[in-house]
């Protein structure tokens, strides 16, 4: 099963360099996020026209995710549980083909401290109270999506000017750990140990010509699915695309 996260960063902007780069690549299941529309305006029938049927949770404007799959797609939930109150559309689950993956959206959290930083840090504290019940399932789990989270200074271009930022902050690294305490397999990291793999680079100040980037979107695997774990790659061509996002996409392939 091939699985590929991507913040679109605009999915009906940025439809063009999707469908095309889809199509070349082949993938089961797609997670998406910042659609930045609401779930009605989603471009459905362009995405069913390769093959894939969506579980889709939009709002206007921001965020946004969804779980593209050419198998069916079974026992949706549309919200991360442990608030109710959230209103924010960040988080789609749903099983493929017996295995549980879900499509993620971690807030930013900047600036920190503050409200927003609070909230990311609650938003990680539920996570990973529901990553720890799906690992009582015993089935393969996939987490993919934005983290917002740079897991180490190898993982960002400049560590030093990133210290005080909501996503390298101390307090957020060691949230981002506690998750994979549980038993999950950071899958990038687990297969290389390069330093300079980005998935993020900045519009601003030359940042993709000058490859100063952040890696923040990330696949978690449950040991049922790190058992499975046959690659797990970067494809870094969509960002040199004209209108490209400002993420690229995390390729993950299970056997």
């Amino acid at each position: 099963m091939r699985i590929v996260t991507w913040n679109v960063n605009s999915v009906r902007t940025r439809l063009g360099n999707i469908t095309g780069w889809l199509a070349e690549t082949n993938p089961d299941v797609v997670l998406f996020q910042e659609i930045k529309c609401e779930t009605g305006l989603f471009p459905t029938a362009a995405f069913a026209d390769l093959g894939y049927q969506a579980a889709v949770v939009g709002q206007k404007a921001y965020n946004g995710v969804a779980l593209l799959s050419r198998h069916p797609i079974e026992d949706v939930i549309e919200r991360l549980p442990g608030e109710p109150e959230d209103e924010q559309a960040r988080y789609v689950e749903a099983t493929v083909q017996g295995v549980r993956i879900a499509s993620l959206y971690l807030p930013n959290g900047n600036p920190s401290p503050g409200d927003k930083y609070d909230y990311k840090l609650r938003w990680m504290t539920r996570l990973r109270e529901h990553a720890k019940k799906l690992l009582e399932s015993e089935m393969p789990v996939v987490l993919g999506g934005d983290y917002n989270v740079i897991p180490a200074p190898r993982d960002v271009y400049d560590p030093a000017g990133w210290i005080t930022d909501a996503l390298f902050r101390p307090e957020t690294r060691a949230a981002f750990r506690t998750i994979l305490n549980l038993g999950y397999t950071e899958a990038y990291r687990a297969l290389h140990g390069d330093d300079h793999a980005y998935t993020f680079w900045d519009y601003q100040a030359g940042c993709w010509p000058r490859d100063k980037g952040l890696r923040i979107d990330h696949f978690l695997l449950s040991p049922q699915a790190a058992d499975r774990l046959a690659a797990c790659t970067i494809d870094r061509g969509p960002r040199g695309q004209e209108k490209a996002s400002d993420h690229t996409p995390v390729i993950l392939d299970l056997a």
